[in-house]
């Protein structure tokens, strides 16, 4: 699984918009509506890196109201639980 993180800069007018048509591709796990210098950050979540071409450069970048978008790939996933674990390995209860 490869996990990109693209964030969005859109027509302040059309944000909901916006990310309602983001969030219905193929691809997109979820969409937030953030603060600071983007107004979305979307998680695209694919088998392999050749559909990150097909999914970002070839359908986000061309929803009507997106302005301009920066793609973040993650090396690895952390999960709560993974994070959990690593940081309890050598500890027992009793410590």
């Amino acid at each position: 699984m490869v996990t990109a993180i693209v964030h969005i800069n859109a027509e302040v007018d059309r944000i909901p918009e916006v990310a309602q048509m983001i969030a219905e591709l193929d691809g997109v796990s979820e969409v937030y509506s953030i603060t600071g210098e983007y107004d979305l950050l979307a998680m695209v979540r694919v088998r392999d890196y050749e559909q990150i071409a097909e999914v970002i450069p070839g359908r986000l970048n061309k929803v009507p109201g997106v302005l301009h978008t920066e793609t973040h790939i993650a090396f690895r996933t952390y999960s709560k639980h993974d994070l959990d674990a690593a940081f309890s390995i050598g500890l027992n209860e009793t410590d």
